[in-house]
């Protein structure tokens, strides 16, 4: 075999359609072989001679993609200083593109021996580990482009590649589960009909079921547990993994890029699979342990504040390098459109604090590719001081933890909610200052951790008995309220009403100024059945159940297209739900009022009443249609408000510096227990008295908005409000032609 120096960079295995490059960095160790596997795994060893800044690297001529190789790494193995290396080990590139095979677990893949943690294990690991895989680059993008969807237009679907097509009866049995699937009309023609924007899909870089989890038979379903973070997880391809799987997904997104839907990654750059000090050997431990964890005083041990056993070191050159080469990569080369990033707070921890300035954070600002697409932070981890909701920079949204909670207390009736739950409607002002807007705000009530739609409304405690630990694991204040009954019920006052509130939450989602994001499954009232921590859940109980009529010859249609009032009917109440979804979605991609870029600005100062509420581009009003007072935000008993957004008032411009005008809308919210008489206020500045308001949708009604009754109120007119229920109404000036047909309140 012909063995030539090859190039320090790029890092990983690079083929150039002649041969293939391979490079690795390791300061720690004396020696690196690189190991091609054959077949029937027989390797064929190749010492990396060459080296620079510490990185190892050889070309071979005729290497092809499909070869699997590993690194075997010679040097001293001496936990009490933190190295660890071990040649017995057959180490993955942290720089694979791509993954074969899987990990069994054997004793082998440990870097000690069971029982006796201080004995260095010299067993084979090979047979019982993963290969990386040479690839190919090359890949047919035809004419796709970015869609580029402004975060003011983005409506966002989270989903489980696996969860979210296993079930879809509309997909041929062997796409199913697969990125294949996601590239199927039928999975498409529903995000597009619901509305969506931009699918973030939960965790897709090669991650692994940890050994205590196989033992008992589950499985890391939610994949949480990187091991590759450049490769696409082989078990979602259909057909291979030797390079397949990076071909498939490619394919999925060139075809939801046609659709005009972006694809969003949820990366875990916060730590590996490789766990604590008595976790595996698989890669990084074995190439250079000091220089990809945080390690603690005691080297033995790691820090970690992820809760996963160990936290990658973040002021280290050679992990930054990583996580930008690895960003990078997924947006030039895989075309994704951004990230989610999980335990963000982690990966500001530079040394033990947060820190907003962090050396991760410097690189991403100046990065040219990786700035320019959407960055979200899930903005906590478990480590001290790691709640950090408001506090990332100017160029990042984030998952916003209290918007999800303030909401849920509303409509759960919890005291003292007003204040805070208008601030939350309108784009969170009080956490996003610096230079930063309400759509900073990724605003969620449901996610893939915690319970689903249905279940926030079924539930009141979590039921978790399927994972094997004792029901001791996930969040026990979940701010659910089971609407009077635990779990399933075939009282119909209880189900009214949990569908109810389930409209309530999603019509609120969709009104608020931010960032909407849906989980997957809660279009259908998915239920896991109160599990609320599905993430070792790989069966029917997580997956997404597809109402009858979503599959076979009528799945391009789908569920969310049935907008009138028999075809929900026919597909039953789950696709009542989606319905009303697709058209929360078409309501606020219709209104820019809904989604405006700035804060409020509230009435102007010196003004009087009346009049500085009329010109404001926000207003506040109590049920009696009188203007909100101070002690009004903060009274106990106080659940229900009216708000008005003045579609006339709007402050930004267009793109092309043109001015946004609007209509207005009254929203109108009862979280009481009872039913509420709501007054009709007076309507913006240019209203008259022949003015009127037209309802848009009422909660109360099961119908979607489109097949509900068409009425109109006036100022000082009442409506009385269903108790829990939400009304929007849109102000129709005299002479203005009704635009589509409109839900109508109950009037007293």
């Amino acid at each position: 075999m012909q063995v030539w120096p090859g190039q320090a960079y790029p890092l990983g295995a690079t083929y150039d359609g002649a041969g293939t490059n391979f490079a690795v960095f390791s300061e720690a160790a004396r020696r690196i072989q690189l190991c091609l596997l054959d077949d029937e795994g027989r390797e064929t060893a190749v010492e990396l001679r060459e080296s620079d800044g510490y990185v190892r690297h050889a070309y071979l001529p005729g290497v092809m993609p499909g070869q699997r190789y590993g690194f075997r790494v010679e040097g001293p193995y001496d936990p009490g200083r933190g190295l660890r290396c071990n040649s017995a080990k057959l180490l993955l590139d942290p720089y694979a593109k791509a993954m074969s095979g899987r990990i069994d677990w054997d004793e082998a893949v440990y870097g000690y021996r069971f029982g006796a943690p201080h004995r260095r294990n010299d067993l084979d690991s090979a047979p019982h580990t993963m290969a990386s895989v040479v690839v190919n680059p090359y890949f047919d993008w035809g004419e796709d482009r970015p869609p580029r969807t402004g975060y003011d237009r983005t409506v966002i679907y989270e989903a489980h590649v696996k969860g979210l097509t296993m079930l879809h009866p509309g997909l041929p049995p062997e796409l199913r589960g697969t990125y294949a699937a996601l590239a199927h009309p039928a999975v498409i023609d529903h995000l597009t009909q619901l509305g969506v924007t931009a699918l973030e899909l939960m965790p897709v870089h090669q991650y692994v079921t940890d050994h205590r989890l196989a033992d008992a038979g589950m499985a890391n379903y939610w994949g949480y547990n990187t091991v590759g973070f450049f490769a696409p997880h082989n078990a979602y391809a259909s057909w291979g993994d030797r390079g397949q799987q990076v071909l498939e997904f490619k394919q999925a997104v060139r075809a939801l890029h046609a659709a005009g839907i972006e694809v969003l990654l949820d990366v875990v750059y916060n730590h590996t699979a490789e766990g604590n000090h008595l976790g595996p050997t698989l890669s990084f431990r074995g190439l250079d342990n000091p220089s990809y964890y945080r390690l603690s005083e005691d080297p033995r041990y790691y820090t970690d504040t992820t809760g996963t056993g160990n936290s990658l070191l973040m002021r280290s050159p050679h992990v930054l390098q990583l996580i930008m080469d690895s960003l990078r990569y997924w947006v030039t080369e895989m075309h994704v459109d951004g990230f989610r990033f999980d335990l963000a707070a982690t990966l500001a921890r530079q040394f033990h604090e947060v820190d907003r300035l962090s050396s991760f954070f410097d690189l991403v600002q100046q990065d040219p590719v990786v700035s320019r697409v959407k960055l979200i932070a899930e903005p906590w981890d478990v480590g001290e001081g790691g709640y950090q909701v408001g506090n990332f920079p100017p160029l990042w949204t984030e998952w916003n933890g209290r918007y999800r909670d303030t909401v849920r207390d509303l409509w759960r009736g919890e005291p003292g909610t007003l204040a805070e739950f208008a601030s939350r409607l309108t784009g969170s002002s009080d956490l996003y200052r610096d230079g930063r807007r309400p759509l900073a705000s990724i605003n969620f009530v449901t996610c893939h951790d915690g319970f689903t739609l249905h279940d926030l409304v079924s539930y009141d405690g979590k039921h978790n008995e399927a994972n094997g630990e004792g029901n001791r694991d996930g969040e026990d204040h979940n701010r659910s309220w089971n609407c009077g009954t635990e779990g399933p019920t075939d009282d119909p006052d209880v189900l009214r009403l949990r569908r109810r509130q389930m409209r309530n939450f999603l019509a609120t989602l969709m009104l608020s100024q931010g960032v909407p994001m849906i989980s997957h499954g809660d279009e259908f009232a998915r239920t896991q059945h109160g599990n609320n921590n599905a993430y070792c859940q790989d069966g029917e109980l997580a997956w997404v159940h597809w109402p009858d009529g979503a599959g076979g010859a009528t799945a391009a249609e789908g569920p969310a297209g049935a907008t009138t009032a028999t075809g929900v009917q026919e597909l039953g109440p789950e696709a009542e739900l989606c319905a009303f979804i697709a058209e929360l979605t078409a309501l606020r991609r219709k209104h820019p009022v809904l989604r405006r870029r700035r804060f409020f600005r509230g009435p102007a100062s010196g003004g009087s009443g009346e009049e500085a509420h009329r010109s404001a581009d926000i207003a506040w009003f109590t049920p009696r249609g009188e203007a909100m007072r101070p002690h009004d935000w903060h009274e106990e008993d106080s659940h229900s408000l009216a708000v008005l957004l003045n579609g006339g008032a709007i402050s930004e411009t267009g793109t092309r510096g043109e001015p946004v005008t609007d209509d207005s809308f009254l929203l109108l919210f009862n979280a009481r227990n009872i039913p509420v008489d709501f007054t009709v206020p007076d309507g913006p500045e240019g209203w008259d008295s022949g003015g009127q308001w037209q309802l848009v949708l009422d909660t109360a009604d099961e119908l979607p908005p489109s097949a509900q009754e068409i009425r109109k109120a006036g100022t000082g007119d009442r409506i009385t409000l269903a108790d829990r229920s939400l009304v929007v109404l849109r102000c129709v000036r005299p002479g203005a032609a009704a635009r589509g047909r409109a839900a109508a309140p109950r009037r007293a």
